[in-house]
């Protein structure tokens, strides 16, 4: 087999070659577009899930439909030690770079680069005497708008001043935010604050977030009316039909097959998990000598894909973790793989549950687990507990 012309794509937000198992998702997002684009009430997106099921590839696709319908777009990856101001002042910026050329008003975009400009210069974040910002925008910035320091004032201006420009050209703007979770607590409440005045204004600009389960509560308890304000949707692992379409339509491209006993083999394997399936059938095309891939085929790449996933995807994430850490996760793991009660963690290790919240909270920060619900924790990642398992405490 040709390593050249393998097809499969395990990597960090990288489409596959067949996005499978996401018609849902897709059809709502295209409803969405729609709906904005008729000047209809619509309610920005939400995507959350595991790591590794595909919600960046998602949000990705999502921002390519925009593009074809001609909207502006933007994209941040939000950080837990940054202000969102600036990331979404640059963001925007690229959104009205891409409406500008059609705009027949070139006064309108000045004023809102002005305003634009004025907003990210206001970042409180900044060192003095590094207020400044050179994005490329050679207007002066403007004075009495988007420029309060308060970020859910400025925002609210900001996305109105937006929308306006959009309307004028009968488009949209969509801001996407991956890794929606690590928002700041104050800038989750200005973002909402600013998505709720767009909604009751009808504005044609949505925020379409992707991240972690517990999303969805940390929106909560930042504005009670989130749950209102998002259309929320939780991806999965794919079902065994999607799982084999996303390996066989590729293949079949390039005139390849697998025998059936080798796709049961893969699923059992990847347990249905879109990156996991990427990886396995990336190394059992490598290692099959031929068409069509067999199970003998997937007996002789698992425990090679297996020890990639242990040194790229796991372990990556494990080394991150400090010994404390290392043993609060080994805790849960040996409780099981489904969300554990915090209690159980504590008594494991034989601690009080108060002195375990340094660990608990900072692996929390870290992305590798998550507060399922209250007094419920769960990894973030798909087989994690597994792999502890097989690792030395």
């Amino acid at each position: 087999m040709d390593p050249v012309r393998n097809p499969y794509a395990p990597g960090a937000g990288q489409r596959p070659p067949e996005l499978a198992g996401r018609d849902r998702e897709l059809q709502q997002f295209e409803v969405v577009l729609e709906r904005v684009a008729r000047g209809r009430p619509e309610r920005s997106m939400v995507i959350t899930g595991l790591r590794g099921v595909g919600k960046t590839v998602l949000l990705n696709t999502f921002k390519s439909m925009a593009i074809q319908r001609l909207w502006g777009t933007g994209k941040i990856e939000a950080r837990p030690d940054q202000s969102i101001r600036r990331p979404v002042a640059a963001a925007l910026h690229m959104a009205i770079r891409e409406l500008a050329p059609r705009h027949r008003a070139p006064e309108r975009i000045e004023e809102f680069l002005g305003v634009l400009k004025a907003f990210a210069m206001r970042d409180p974040a900044a060192a003095k005497g590094t207020s400044h910002w050179s994005p490329g925008i050679e207007v002066p910035a403007s004075r009495g708008r988007a420029d309060s320091g308060d970020l859910e004032i400025d925002l609210t201006e900001l996305f109105v001043d937006a929308s306006a420009v959009a309307t004028d050209l009968g488009v949209g703007i969509a801001l996407f935010i991956d890794e929606m979770q690590d928002v700041q607590a104050a800038d989750v409440s200005a973002l909402c604050a600013a998505c709720h005045e767009l909604s009751q204004s009808g504005g044609p600009l949505i925020v379409v977030g992707a991240g972690l389960p517990h999303l969805p509560s940390v929106l909560s308890a930042s504005k009670s009316y989130s749950e209102r304000l998002f259309r929320y949707a939780r991806i999965d692992k794919l079902d065994r039909e999607a799982a084999d379409l996303a390996l066989i339509l590729p293949a079949r491209e390039e005139e390849v097959e697998f025998t059936q006993e080798a796709l049961d083999a893969l699923y059992d394997a990847a347990d249905g998990y879109p990156y996991f399936v990427q990886a396995y059938g990336k190394v059992a095309w490598d290692l099959a000598p031929r068409t069509p891939i067999t199970l003998d085929d997937v007996k002789v790449s698992t425990p090679e894909a297996e020890e990639e996933l242990a040194v790229g995807f796991f372990g990556s994430r494990y080394e991150r973790a400090t010994p404390a850490e290392r043993d609060y996760m080994h805790a849960m793991a040996e409780i099981g793989d489904e969300p554990v009660p915090t209690a159980e963690v504590a008594e494991a290790l034989g601690r009080k549950p108060s002195s375990l919240s340094p660990a608990r909270d900072s692996l929390i920060k870290k992305g590798l687990i998550y507060s399922a619900e209250r007094g419920l924790i769960a990894f973030t990642v798909p087989h994690f507990g597994r792999f502890l398992r097989a690792q030395p405490v």
